[in-house]
């Protein structure tokens, strides 16, 4: 079964779900592609949604809560991440982006090998089911205005402020 629970951040209510292998969603409740991201789950695990408890989910809610507070800049969680091989690659790539710092979608075509994809990466982008955790919201622009996240810009822009305020780097390191 995926086991699904509400967690409380500043950003507001997130939904985590979760296999007895680990995280497999991390998205804020409101995110219109939800219950296509269940439904895709599902799928994928060949197995049914509901709501209780599982032994990632205290993980979850300390990690998250240090990452809000800027003491974690990386998660360790175990992450369970069905998808197409692309996806997957884009996914992990994701994981590459130093926190603090942004890349664009040209670079994280080009850090996959493929500079010509830059449409494929976005979409992939767009369909990462681990919000913070596998960094979606690190991806900008070429030119170095925010672009799509499922959380919406609001809380893009805050996540890169936030991890922008406790990186260390300095202002003028940065993409954005």
């Amino acid at each position: 079964m995926i086991i699904i629970t509400k967690i409380v951040t500043e950003l507001g209510t997130m939904i985590a779900g979760a296999v007895d292998e680990g995280i497999c969603l991390l998205e804020f409740s409101d995110r219109r592609m939800l219950n296509t991201e269940y439904k895709d789950l599902e799928r994928y695990l060949k197995t049914k949604v509901i709501e209780g408890e599982n032994t990632h989910f205290a993980t979850i809610r300390k990690q998250l809560t240090e990452y809000f507070e800027g003491s974690r800049k990386e998660f360790s969680v175990p992450l369970v991440t069905p998808g197409t091989p692309f996806q997957q690659a884009v996914w992990k790539e994701l994981m590459n982006i130093p926190y603090g710092t942004t890349r664009s979608y040209h670079q994280q075509s080009v850090a996959l090998g493929n500079p010509g994809s830059i449409r494929a990466v976005a979409h992939a982008n767009g369909m990462n089911r681990i919000s913070i955790i596998i960094p979606c919201h690190r991806v900008i622009g070429s030119d170095g205005n925010l672009t799509g996240y499922g959380g919406g810009l609001k809380r893009k822009r805050w996540l890169l402020d936030h991890e922008k305020k406790y990186s260390g780097i300095a202002v003028d390191q940065l993409l954005f």
